[in-house]
């Protein structure tokens, strides 16, 4: 059952929602899936900070903000490395040994820069489990060998959604 899907696009093509109807379509299904997400926070209608969210918990931190001061920098966000790996490093180990399906949404410069995410990740695409990645566009070759890389689009966030979660059921 060892499949892997990353999944790459522009901004706004609609990754995070390929991956999100997975996760809820699989759990329907009776499996379980852990992992992360790192969604946007706005703030009046501006997008000020990215949130870490164990998939399988729910626990979240703050992975970068604006108002974060750190050497550790993207754009105007600051990365709270320790942040992350405060709440990323124990939710993949969980996903690792307790779920059917891992989910990684984003491997991307902000969470790269944790060194230990990196690790994480390579272990786990090295691994046998199923894994649903989001992998930053810049990033998308060197990632590629490790599994099936898929070109997201607004047209085809379904017909990816149902590709995936056929291939894993």
């Amino acid at each position: 059952m060892g499949r892997r899907f990353l999944l790459t696009g522009m901004p706004g093509s609609g990754k995070s929602t390929v991956v999100r109807r997975c996760v809820e379509r699989l759990r329907a299904a009776g499996l379980t899936v852990g992992g992360i997400s790192t969604p946007e926070v706005r703030r009046g209608g501006r997008r000020v900070a990215f949130e870490v969210v164990d998939l399988a918990t729910g626990r979240r931190g703050l992975m970068a903000s604006v108002d974060i001061r750190s050497p550790h920098r993207v754009g105007r966000y600051g990365v709270d490395v320790e942040g992350f790996e405060a709440v990323a490093l124990p939710a993949l180990r969980y996903a690792e040994e307790s779920c059917d399906v891992i989910c990684i949404d984003e491997i991307g410069r902000m969470e790269l820069y944790s060194k230990a995410f990196e690790e994480a990740v390579k272990r786990i695409l090295e691994g046998v489990k199923p894994v649903i990645a989001v992998v930053h566009r810049r990033y998308a070759e060197a990632y590629r060998r490790y599994g099936e890389l898929l070109w997201v689009t607004r047209e085809r966030v379904d017909r990816l959604v149902s590709y995936i979660v056929g291939r894993l059921l």
